[in-house]
Parts: structure tokens; C-alpha cells; sequence
């Protein structure tokens, strides 16, 4: 099995080296999240050298790095000089909001391979790039769309084809943010306003789609990696089920009960479009399913929220596959368990909040929790997950959901377990 990295300049790295010594192997994480501090652990198990790029300082990954950057990231000069000066051998994008031109040109020079291509990151940051690859590129099901660039564009839109209810969405945008459900002529100035504070970027540009009257959504978890033939397979982790509320995820759960035919459906289409868009790590294809009709929705070139149920229910998780494909080494996508995922928000707003009933969650039966440490709390924002194992996903969801309610954040001064 070959283990060789493509570093700068397209040197063969033949092993894996010591963190913080001439012969380290240096991957940088471009945001440095919850996601991303899973994959930097992943690394740091394998002995990679890590550092952690974010926007903001003291960002959950920046807490376990070997080093750390506050960079502006759609800032194309600035994200080149950080990577100048760190000379990492891969450079891994975990948010959307990159200068992904620039990222083109550090490929293109060989100062860094990034994962999974640049080309990746481009399409995919942006929802008209990747919408357009898949439907009319590679023909593959996707809900109607169209895309504005201003409220009357968005309102003749609707009014031509796509109709209510519809979701309105920015082209550049993530975790929901921005999206809204449309189910008359009244909501559509809201939906627009909203769309624009959603965005990743300021860029008056959205994507209106069609109403698709699915039966359940599912995250396809699906792997590139250096197989036994000693080039890119491609490896499907069992199907990740999922509830949403306004776009954000919520809980999740593996495996996710489909039928055979709409099984085989979204790995054709997960392995088409992965292809694609080419490279290896693992990719978070989110997809509608009604019985065997099967319809592409989005793709992540990352590791996937929805995918955190991973830390429980397989033998190695989205982030520690992400790390082995990303590096050469060989996967196993085995699922150990049935297992489930819940959201812990953060419901009070304020910095260096503290976390109550800890020990009443983890004292439900098969659970485990992931407390971020973001420095900062919002009522909406995601600060920490509750994931479960069970003898089936019914059992699995309840108790992540009971784990996770029992978890309250609370201020500094009642400072309790």
C-alpha cells in the first residue's frame, strides 16, 4: 500500500514524519471549527504537525494545533503569506469563505497540494458552481432551480417556473444560514433580506429551488482514498439520516433505512460527482430520497455537521477517514454500531460560558459528548453535540436527545458540573 504524500512542489513524501522537527509532515486547517478540531486531532494521532487558520481567535481547532493564525481567509494575499511562511505540505479548507482563486494559484505553482482539489473548493463554495456541474454537466436529478441577482429577478423567478412553496438560499453560505422556506408572494422580501445577511460573503447572489416532496434527507459520507490497487477508490460510509430546522441540523443517525434501489441510486450519483470534482478526503453528499427516486442536493469537499454521529456509531470516524485519505493511508468505513447525534446550543448569549449538567448527560446509557469551547455563545449557535449507541437508531436517537437535553450552559458564576 503506498503511503506517499504529495508535498510542495510535487515532492514524494515516502513516511510520515516527527511534528515539530525538519522532518514533519505540516498539514494547515483553513477554519479551525468544531469539524476542524476533529480532524486536527485525527492528524495529531498520526503524528502530523497541525496548523490551525480561522478568522477568529482562540477558535476551537486553534485549542489543540501545534500553531495558530488569524487570518482573514478571503483575503487572497493574506492567505498566501501564512502558507508561505508555514510551507505546509497539504492545505485542507474546512469553511467555504476562501479566497479560492488564490488557492488555484497556490496549486497551480505547487507550494501546496490542497484537499481535495482547488477546483473542489471553488465549485463548491459557491452554489451556482456546483448546481450547474451536476444538472447540467453530469445530468444528474436535482430539484428545479434558478438564481437572482436582485429582488426582481428572484420575484420572476418564482413567478416563472419554479413557483411555492420554494427555498431561497445565498449562493454563498453554510449551516443554513440565510435559507428560507417560501410558501407565498408575502415571504418573498423577507426571504431575500434574509438571504443577503446569510451570506459567507457580500455578494447580492442567491439560488431560489423548487419544492421537492421527499420523504427523508440523508448525508452520503462518501470516501476517496488510496486503495488496494494503489490508486483513488472510492468508499461509501452507510447513510446518515437527518432533521433540519431553517437549514441548521439538529440530530442525526446512522444507519438510515433505505431501499436497495435508492441505495445503489445515491452512490451512483455521490460516486459521479465526487469524481468529479476528483482528489481524496471524504465528502458530505447531502441528497433527498422518496422512496427510490433519489435527487442530488449539496456537497461538502469536508467532513459534514451531520456527520458527528460518526464519532460513535463506526470503527473510524468521518474526521479520522478524512485524516488516513487525505494522507494516503488506507480506510475502513465499517459502521460498529447504530448510533445518533443531537445539538447542544448555546441559548445564552455571552463569552466564557460554562456548562452544566456534564455528568447527568454522560450517565445516559451509550452516550458521549463533544463540549467545541468556543469562546463565544450565541442563542442559536452550535456549542457542543451529544452522540449515542443503541441496539437500532430509535433507542440510539432518543438517548442523544436525552444526553444532549441534559447539558445547560450557564454563566460563568454558577460554575457548577
Amino acid at each position: 500500500m503506498p503511503t506517499a504524500l504529495i508535498g510542495p512542489r510535487n515532492n514524494p513524501i515516502n513516511a510520515l514524519g516527527t511534528p515539530l522537527s525538519p522532518s514533519a509532515t505540516r498539514v494547515m486547517l483553513l477554519g479551525a471549527g468544531e469539524l476542524g478540531k476533529e480532524v486536527i486531532i485525527a492528524l495529531q494521532r498520526l503524528g502530523v504537525e497541525t496548523i490551525a487558520v480561522d478568522r477568529y481567535a482562540d477558535a476551537p481547532g486553534m485549542q489543540v494545533a501545534h500553531r495558530a493564525h488569524v487570518v482573514t481567509m478571503t483575503d487572497g494575499p493574506a492567505l498566501r503569506a501564512i502558507i508561505e511562511k508555514e510551507r505546509p505540505h497539504l492545505v485542507v479548507p474546512e469553511i467555504e469563505a476562501i479566497a479560492t482563486d488564490m488557492l488555484l494559484e497556490i496549486e497551480r505553482e505547487g507550494l501546496a497540494e490542497v484537499i481535495p482539489t482547488a477546483r473542489a473548493t471553488r465549485l463548491t463554495m459557491n452554489r451556482e458552481g456546483i448546481r450547474r456541474l451536476v444538472a447540467e454537466e453530469l445530468g444528474l436529478p436535482t430539484s428545479p432551480y434558478a438564481f437572482a441577482g436582485s429582488l426582481a429577478e428572484l420575484q420572476a423567478a418564482i413567478d416563472g417556473g419554479i413557483g411555492y412553496p420554494c427555498l431561497v438560499k445565498p449562493t454563498m453560505s453554510s449551516s443554513g444560514k440565510g435559507q428560507s422556506l417560501l410558501r407565498g408572494p408575502d415571504d418573498v422580501l423577507k426571504a431575500w433580506e434574509y438571504a443577503l445577511q446569510g451570506g459567507r460573503v457580500s455578494q447580492s447572489h442567491v439560488i431560489v429551488e423548487g419544492f421537492i416532496d421527499f420523504e427523508y434527507e440523508i448525508t452520503l459520507l462518501t470516501v476517496r482514498a488510496i486503495g488496494s490497487s494503489g490508486k483513488v477508490e472510492t468508499y461509501f460510509c452507510e447513510p446518515v439520516g437527518h432533521v433540519q430546522v431553517n437549514g441548521d441540523y439538529v440530530e442525526s443517525w446512522q444507519p438510515q433505512s433505505m431501499s436497495d434501489v435508492a441505495r445503489e441510486k445515491s452512490r451512483m450519483i455521490a460516486q459521479a460527482v465526487t469524481g468529479n470534482l476528483g482528489g481524496r478526503g471524504i465528502f458530505g453528499v447531502e441528497l433527498f430520497v422518496k422512496g427510490d427516486q433519489v435527487w442530488f442536493s449539496e456537497v461538502s469537499p469536508r467532513p459534514h455537521d451531520t456527520g458527528l454521529v460518526t464519532l460513535a456509531s463506526q470503527r473510524f470516524s468521518e474526521f479520522e477517514l478524512h485524516a488516513r485519505a487525505i494522507l494516503g493511508l488506507p480506510v475502513d468505513v465499517s459502521l460498529r454500531s447504530p448510533g445518533a447525534s443531537a445539538v447542544i446550543y448555546g441559548v445564552i448569549e455571552g463569552k466564557g460560558i460554562a456548562y452544566a449538567g456534564v455528568a447527568d448527560a454522560l450517565s445516559v446509557a451509550g452516550s458521549d459528548l463533544r463540549l467545541f469551547g468556543k469562546p463565544e455563545s450565541f442563542k442559536k449557535r452550535r456549542m457542543g453535540v451529544a452522540v449515542a449507541t443503541a441496539s437500532d437508531t430509535t433507542e440510539a436517537r432518543r438517548r442523544a436527545k436525552l444526553a444532549a437535553s441534559k447539558v445547560r450552559t450557564i454563566e460563568p458564576e454558577g460554575h457548577s458540573a
